[in-house]
């Protein structure tokens, strides 16, 4: 175990922000991180993939890189499977693994960045599938008093991008696992128009979870930048949650607006879309930017700084305002 000192940061964020950090450790073994815990007197903060934040300034405190790894196969049937998979494992790479292995239920969720630890705190989603549709528990360490805590996913409080750990519980946990309940008998999952479209071009009629993956890593590809190439965290908005009637409003100027019925009555609108609208897609300012692909994605070209990202944020958020009436939520941590 090394705690390294003011060591650079820009390797382990995806926006490529250059800021450094008081001291800095690598976590594989849960006794070390209590040990850790336990003699340290610095300000935390827990890293992941590093890739839902984005840093404006230095951190005077110690950094926790997750680095806990492991799959267990913890029981099955003939139907589905438990596995309880390490945080620190590369989300990704474990999507990967379960398609490998024949287990369905997170094929639409490839390439999404990051570990799997961060997995429940954002509770992520993409393309018609929400995590918290296939946790079954989460275990985390107390940073207070260094006890194992488990959360049955009732207990997580999932929400829209969301869940405990990003809320009333945010910065008290360490998440040391993720237990999945995944089928072995899938159930495709195409109801988001463009993997249906990709399919299609694929002349794949019949998918397997494989072609689902393909079809979604191929539609990311083509419309999200690479973090190792322009520096960027994917979704930087949350879509918004408007009234029926702020919707037949938007709907009467703009009759092509995206918007998708929720259960209780009221809608999402793209926040995607409402950016574009604003004028911000492809629009570059020195070394940073909005994508000219995406536009719910800010990107760093290189040597832009955290407070140039986050003021350009603040810009669209208030242009989006002052269009639409609906003010834009970050899913990105501000640190």
């Amino acid at each position: 175990m090394e705690i390294k000192e003011n060591i650079s940061l820009k390797p382990f964020n995806t926006f490529g922000i250059t800021v450094n950090a008081t001291q800095f450790v690598e976590v594989n073994q849960i006794n070390q991180l209590k040990e850790i815990l336990q003699q340290n007197k610095l300000p935390l903060l827990i890293l992941g993939g590093g890739s839902n934040v984005l840093f404006t300034k230095d951190f005077n405190g110690l950094v926790l890189k997750n680095k806990l790894k492991g799959i267990q196969l913890i029981d099955e049937n003939e139907q589905e499977v438990i596995v309880k998979v390490a945080a620190g494992e590369v989300w990704h790479e474990f999507v990967l693994y379960c398609i490998e292995k024949g287990y369905a239920g997170i094929e639409n969720l490839s390439l999404i960045p990051g570990s799997v630890g961060a997995s429940p705190i954002q509770n992520i989603g993409a393309y018609g599938v929400e995590v918290k549709d296939v946790i079954t528990e989460v275990e985390a360490l107390n940073l207070k008093d260094y006890s194992i805590q488990s959360f049955p996913n009732v207990a997580c409080e999932f929400d829209y991008r969301s869940s405990i750990f990003k809320t009333s519980r945010k910065g008290i946990y360490f998440i040391t696992s993720v237990t999945f309940k995944l089928a072995k008998k899938a159930t495709i999952n195409t109801s988001y128009g463009a993997i249906m479209d990709e399919l299609k071009k694929m002349n794949i009629l019949h998918p397997t979870i494989k072609d689902v993956s393909n079809a979604v890593i191929k539609i990311r590809t083509s419309k999200l930048p690479d973090p190792q190439k322009i520096g960027n965290c994917g979704s930087f908005f949350k879509n918004p949650t408007v009234s029926e009637k702020v919707k037949n409003k938007i709907l009467e100027k703009y009759p092509d607006a995206p918007d998708y019925p929720q259960a209780n009555g009221n809608y999402k609108i793209a926040a995607g879309w409402l950016i574009e609208k604003c004028g911000w897609k492809g629009k570059r300012i020195d070394n940073y930017g909005v994508h000219k692909n995406q536009a719910l994605v800010l990107v760093n070209y290189g040597g832009a700084s955290g407070s140039d990202i986050f003021n350009l944020s603040e810009d669209i958020i208030h242009s989006v305002y002052q269009t639409f009436g609906i003010k834009l939520e970050r899913e990105v941590n501000i640190i």
